[in-house]
């Protein structure tokens, strides 16, 4: 196994990269690094409770509720309006979950699990790829969004 940083939103995977990139494409320097714009409306079915206003951003959550959490957080395989099973996972769970108080909290996951496989695949796919987070209220997901490379 290899071991990456999943920064809320950002995974930055550690592999090589190619030197085909056009110069207003993605770069092909550093890591290669994936964001996906959160949002409740994205879950499968939308959410339409109390946390409906739910959103997250590079490592920023918020319009949750006071008394939410973030109980788990995955990458799935799963296209757009699909639900999927947990493709990485990055080991949040109720036990260790993060509140979110005043509605927002900043949330960073290092040391996450990925194997090469798992890597190479989202490198081909980007958008065949979701991340979403995980409430207590909405145990199914409160927040995903599409990955998308943006280096």
């Amino acid at each position: 196994m290899r071991r990456f940083a999943i920064f809320a939103l950002a995974l930055a995977l550690g592999a090589p990269a190619c030197d085909d990139d056009s110069p207003t494409g993605p770069s092909n320097s550093g890591a290669i690094v994936f964001t996906a714009e959160l949002r409740a409306s994205n879950e499968v079915p939308a959410i339409s409770n109390a946390e409906s206003n739910g959103q997250g951003t590079a490592t920023i959550i918020s319009g949750l509720t006071n008394d939410s959490a973030i109980r788990a957080a995955h990458i799935h395989n799963g296209a757009a309006g699909a639900n999927a099973n947990v493709f990485v996972d990055t080991r949040l769970t109720p036990a260790n979950q993060i509140p979110t108080p005043g509605g927002a909290a900043t949330i960073n996951f290092e040391g996450v699990q990925i194997t090469q496989t798992q890597a190479q695949a989202v490198l081909n796919n980007p958008a065949g790829h979701y991340f979403n987070m995980h409430s207590p209220l909405n145990p199914g997901g409160v927040i995903r969004g599409q990955l998308v490379r943006v280096r």
